[in-house]
């Protein structure tokens, strides 16, 4: 996990004040955090940016936020470059263990390779001290959401020609080229 203070959106959560009753986290951010999530994902503007996270123990050592993230945002439509709006409305599922801990080391095969299951469980991830950022979580999940190549409703990207099949014979890429004369 990056550090705090190299956040966008930030919302520490103590660690240690959590006990064995889940605790309930609400953040949004304020007009300023908006502009600067906006810069950090590339996006015309983040009109809105909340996020609501059930904090608990989990195992020993460890923490997990389970919860939901939701925010507004206005990207540049790919085909038209017009302004696009769309919401995000994102479920959160992480959890953190201390650094060292048992848990954050992955299983290892007699030949020392890593066992990585791509329909498993995410493998915890490690916070420093006592404290974990709620608020980056949120600002990740977020950010994985958004959609990397938005476009108003209705409109397609017309320009590109795909090939019909008829046309058996193959293009040189030296017919450009038959033309040419040596001078």
């Amino acid at each position: 996990m990056k550090n705090i203070e190299d956040q966008s959106f930030s919302y520490p959560v103590k660690v240690g004040h959590i006990s064995s009753n889940p605790v309930t986290v609400k953040i949004a951010a304020d007009p300023a955090e908006c502009r600067a999530l906006a810069r950090q994902w590339g996006v015309v503007e983040v009109k809105a940016f909340s996020a609501e996270f059930e904090v608990r123990r989990w195992k020993r050592d460890g923490v997990r936020l389970k919860g939901r993230v939701k925010t507004e945002i206005v990207q540049t439509c790919v085909v038209t470059l017009e302004p696009v709006a769309s919401r995000i409305d994102e479920p959160v599922d992480a959890i953190f263990v201390p650094e060292g801990s048992k848990l954050a080391r992955a299983a290892l095969t007699e030949t020392g390779e890593m066992l990585l299951d791509p329909d498993g469980p995410d493998s915890p991830e490690t916070f420093q001290g006592d404290t974990i950022d709620a608020g980056a979580v949120a600002a990740e999940y977020a950010a994985m959401a958004i959609d990397p190549y938005p476009r108003k409703d209705g409109i397609a990207f017309s320009a590109h020609l795909e090939s019909t099949g008829s046309d058996d014979a193959k293009p040189s890429p030296f017919a450009a080229l038959k033309d040419w004369k040596k001078s």
